[in-house]
């Protein structure tokens, strides 16, 4: 619009009187369902006994199905509505319950519901730091270097030789350098529930002894008086005794985008916040029995489950130890029964299985990689909290994602595209003209986005003069503004508001035809979810303000909805060619959630979340309500509660699933999830539940967290392979060459490969990999089945040389290089101390080039390396040929050789490593492609059966995975099994609407303990 004055001539007036001749028909009274303004009443149950009852009691009613006076009721029963609805119960039989009245309660009866209730907070559980450290030391793969250190420092002690402290002093260096890199991560993982206790007001306005006082808010009771004012938060649940003009923002809490209105008898949650008006209450429920302290207890709920990487190294860790118990208990038989080797020789050989078996720096070579992918992704604005949530990341398939700030800006705003006009104005003079009546300051949501239409604000108030303004109020439901046109001269009116509020007060251009139309384009925005705000204008004659105009007339109806972010849309369909699915499961109505889901193209199959609890119905296409869960696009009006069950359900088929949200009410599915995803701008209670808070607007950068941690999971994967292949390469060699040839290897030369391969290794963690473009997945046969693979094909490297060197002169009469006193081989001495550093020498080169070939999918040659890696092998190479040519040392059975025998190993390496790629590729061909085709014909016959059924695990290998999870779990078990710690339960049947039962409990707990008072009544 060029002109900030709108002039237009007015509709013609109408011709007759509204007044309907009592001859004529009764004109149909229109209901236009306006979408989003429905007042619910009370439930018909409710009204039965409003009826029956007159004004007695409802907790005399003989017919209630539920018999409020003994108030024993079953959880179930409370939460089913078609039998009784705390909500609706009027306030006079809440404060009946509650044994209270509007003049509050009195000291020593807050105190004494105090010791009853407890305080209104939510209880943290303390970790103790030194035994939360000494649990990173608690898992089998520790238990056998603390037996290995235990050996080297004790039971080696005897034949009249000192403990083996080298070999002790390295053991306990690589425990302490993995438990404080564990350490580290987990000291900050209890926050969660921190965040939500943080989050309740501090300070509470409450009546004590007829006089309002304010208190600390932890001291809030059951039955105590509140009030609360504009920008308060609410300190409790409670139920309003007196609002003015009272509009709640909750959608942290339960996922409204609008404030919602609230009047006397309605609820309200503690910790959403008070946007407009003011309130007084009666406290129903504190601390964690609210919707509030609910969302706490079940992130708190979720401690004891096993992380899926947790789980991959349960799995990784029993088959190294399996390899390492094999041949540890058939040398203790071949050695000690067959050859009658001395207790120490034997214990030797032992160690060098041990120390050099067991992947001891897998969580911390892991945990590095996780570390400094983190660090990559803090690049794109998205921080870390949770560091093995990166693994989970990159084998998501599905993404459930909260609406409302998350999917949208959380922001209403005029959807211009669907401005409907019924008279001589455009859609912009509609816009302004409805931005006239609305105010500039202390704005509501409506006013806010109206104004913020414009553009420019001060368009709102440009060219006229404010003479009279009536704000929104429940019972007009409409502003009105009474102004001068500066330009004109001339008085004029406009009024915005509901729909068949407007209607009725317009008189010049209602004809049937206008109101068809009205009332089908309500439908139609009602039908998809935007809310409709109708326009209409007229003019005043004179000068009085408060003079009658020539009649309102219809000029517009505005569509309003919460828009969805700029790059939603794109991000849902990168992550949909990712191969991940996007589900939408927000509180907001159905009718939004479709209307959202169609505009991001999501698809619109999203059901209520009463179907969690009533499943399909019979004649649905679903078999079950987990087939409906995988087909739904989304869910709408969830609670907590179900958000959480959702997450659950798909879990429990099979899926990893990552949660977005950015509210309180998000902090269950959150903590639930595989990777809590926090948006930016996300409340504290949902930044402490996430694994992943993004600091940028929107989505766009889970794209990249997603790219970023496929990278990481193939590093991962990459050293999985490398670091059982060594076992494997380690155990069967030198229990072979034990066997064949009574070699025995010194444990610290073991040792030192062992520390150097770690450090090498390191530096996958910044390697070079291409991300997959499918979720990555844990295939553990196949990475056993190379593991095994490459390690018999270095033990055979390995073991070809010692034989030559022992069963020929070979390399003497090719080379001319000699043994331990010009020995030509070791035919003589089998544990020769230049043969001993020749092995070392071969097995450290050797076995770190490998990873050269575990880190390519093709030739090892067509995949560059990072520059750290190279540098890191080079470095590590030349340390162990310098410790080859000079290394003497005296503790050990070891001796420095020439340089003739070093570049012999070297060559020796380079042949016999030229050949692993043909090894993979072989696999790839028979072994590798037998197993995948299994998995494709069992994936293939579980979609044909149906929903794939989780197989329930085992209680020993659930054991056996806890036992790799990093944390004091089993004291915190052990706590809840003996009544500690049990501040909250939930049970399944209580996977409803929890606020109807707070009431009711709280009025059956003062039953058990009634005040002296009620006791001398």
């Amino acid at each position: 619009m060029s002109d900030n004055n709108v002039e237009k001539e007015a509709g013609p007036p109408q011709e007759s009187s509204p007044v309907v001749d009592s001859q004529e028909p009764e004109k149909r009274k229109r209901e236009y369902k306006d979408f989003g303004h429905e007042e619910e009443g009370p439930t018909r149950e409710y009204m039965r006994f409003s009826q029956t009852a007159g004004s007695s009691s409802l907790l005399s009613l003989p017919d209630a199905k539920v018999d409020m006076e003994k108030i024993q009721l079953k959880a179930e029963d409370l939460y089913d509505k078609e039998k009784v609805d705390l909500e609706t119960i009027v306030v006079d039989d809440v404060f009946k319950l509650l044994q209270t009245d509007e003049n509050g309660l009195t000291t020593e009866e807050a105190q004494r519901r105090l010791e009853i209730f407890g305080p209104n907070r939510l209880e943290a559980e303390e970790q103790n730091p030194f035994l939360q450290f000494l649990s990173f030391m608690w898992n089998p793969l520790s238990w056998v270097m603390e037996a290995a250190a235990l050996v080297a420092i004790a039971l080696s002690n005897g034949e009249g030789r000192a403990p083996d402290w080298e070999d002790f002093v390295g053991i306990v260096l690589l425990l302490f350098i993995n438990s404080a890199i564990g350490f580290y991560e987990e000291r900050n993982a209890g926050n969660a529930v921190k965040a939500l206790m943080d989050s309740l007001a501090p300070k509470a306005k409450v009546k004590r002894d007829g006089k309002w006082q304010e208190i600390e808010s932890a001291e809030l009771v059951p039955g105590d008086m509140i009030s609360f004012k504009i920008g308060d938060i609410v300190p409790a649940d409670s139920r309003l005794t007196e609002a003015i003009n009272v509009s709640i923002d909750q959608a942290a809490l339960t996922g409204e985008s609008l404030p919602q209105s609230k009047k006397t008898g309605d609820q309200c949650f503690s910790g959403s916040t008070c946007k407009q008006g003011e309130a007084e209450g009666v406290v129903i429920s504190t601390g964690p029995n609210t919707f509030f302290g609910r969302a706490a207890s079940l992130v708190g709920q979720d401690d004891d489950t096993t992380g899926h990487l947790q789980k991959i190294l349960a799995q990784i860790g029993s088959f190294c130890l399996v390899a390492i118990g094999i041949f540890v208990i058939a040398e203790i038989f071949v050695l000690y029964a067959g050859f009658r080797y001395r207790y120490r020789r034997g214990l030797d050989n032992i160690l060098v299985l041990l120390i050099g078996g067991i992947p001891i720096a897998m969580p911390t070579v892991l945990s590095v990689t996780l570390a400094v992918g983190a660090q990559q992704l803090a690049k794109y604005k998205a921080i870390v909290t949770r560091i093995t949530a990166i693994e989970e990341l990159a084998a998501v398939t599905i993404l459930c994602s909260d609406k409302t700030g998350t999917l949208t800006t959380n922001k209403l705003t005029i959807d211009r595209n669907t401005v409907r006009t019924y008279g001589p104005f455009s859609a912009e003079d509609v816009i302004l003209l409805a931005a006239y009546a609305s105010r500039t300051e202390n704005q509501d949501a409506i006013d806010q986005c109206v104004v913020g239409a414009l553009g420019d604000t001060a368009r709102a108030r440009a060219g006229i003069k404010l003479l009279d303004f009536k704000p929104f109020n429940p019972v007009d439901k409409r502003t009105e503004i009474t102004y001068r046109e500066e330009a004109t001269g001339k008085l004029k009116r406009v009024t915005k508001g509901m729909t068949g509020i407007i209607i009725e007060l317009c008189t010049r251009n209602k004809t049937e035809e206008i109101e068809n139309r009205l009332e089908a384009d309500v439908e139609e925005f009602a039908q998809r979810g935007l809310r409709a705000l109708a326009v209409a204008y007229e003019e005043v004659d004179g000068d009085d303000p408060e003079g009658e105009g020539n009649g309102f007339e219809l000029i517009g109806l505005l569509a309003i909805f919460d828009p969805p972010r700029e790059d939603t849309k794109q991000t849902i369909d990168d992550a949909m060619a990712l191969g991940v699915k996007v589900k939408m499961v927000t509180g907001d109505q159905l009718a939004i959630a479709k209307e959202t889901g169609r505009r991001l193209g999501l698809g619109d199959h999203m059901y209520p979340a009463k179907v969690l609890k009533e499943g399909p119905s019979p004649d649905s296409k679903f078999r079950s309500l987990d087939d409906m869960i995988l087909d739904a696009d989304g869910f709408a009006g969830v609670f907590p509660e179900h958000k959480y069950e959702i997450v659950k359900r798909l879990q429990g088929l099979g899926h990893l699933c990552a949660m977005t949200g950015d509210g309180a009410n998000d902090a269950p599915a959150l903590s639930r999830a595989n990777v809590g995803i926090a948006v930016e701008g996300a409340t504290d209670a949902a930044r402490g539940a996430a694994d992943i808070v993004l600091t940028e607007p929107g989505l766009s950068t889970i794209v990249h967290a997603i790219r970023g941690s496929r990278i990481i999971f193939q590093r991962m994967r990459n050293y999985s392979i490398y670091a059982c292949a060594v076992t494997i390469r380690i155990v069967v060699c030198f229990a072979i060459l034990a066997f064949a040839f009574k070699f025995d290897f010194p444990p610290f030369m073991i040792l030192i490969v062992a520390l150097l391969n770690d450090g090498t290794i390191m530096t996958l963690s910044v390697d070079r990999v291409l991300p997959s473009s499918t979720p990555d997945s844990w295939d553990l046969a196949e990475i056993f089945a190379y593991a095994v693979a490459y390690g018999i094909y270095l033990t055979l490297s390995t073991i070809a040389l010692v034989a030559i060197a022992i069963r020929t002169t070979w390399f003497f009469d090719a080379f001319g290089v000699t043994l331990t006193n010009g020995a030509t081989s070791a035919a003589g001495n089998h544990n020769d101390p230049q043969l001993h550093m020749v092995v070392y020498l071969q097995v450290a080169i050797i076995s770190q080039a490998l990873i050269f070939i575990t880190r390519s999918h093709s030739f090892f040659f067509m995949e560059r390396p990072s520059f750290a890696l190279m540098f890191a092998f080079g470095l590590a190479q030349l340390v162990s040929s310098i410790i080859a040519a000079y290394g003497d040392w005296g503790f050990t059975q070891i001796h420095s050789i020439s340089g003739g025998w070093i570049g012999i190993v070297w060559v020796w390496n380079i042949v016999w490593f030229l050949p692993l790629d043909l090894v993979k590729f072989g696999m790839k061909a028979t072994i590798i492609k037998y197993l995948r085709e299994r998995h494709i014909k069992a994936l293939a016959k579980e979609t044909a059966e149906g929903v794939p059924i989780v197989r329930t695990q085992s209680r020993v290998a659930s054991i056996n995975e806890s036992l790799y999870r990093n944390r004091v779990s089993f004291i915190r078990r052990a706590a809840r099994k003996v009544g500690f710690g049990q501040k909250v339960s939930v049970r399944p049947e209580e996977l409803q609407r929890f606020s109807s039962i707070q009431a009711a409990r709280t009025g059956a707990t003062l039953a058990r303990h009634p005040s002296r008072t009620a006791q001398a009544a």
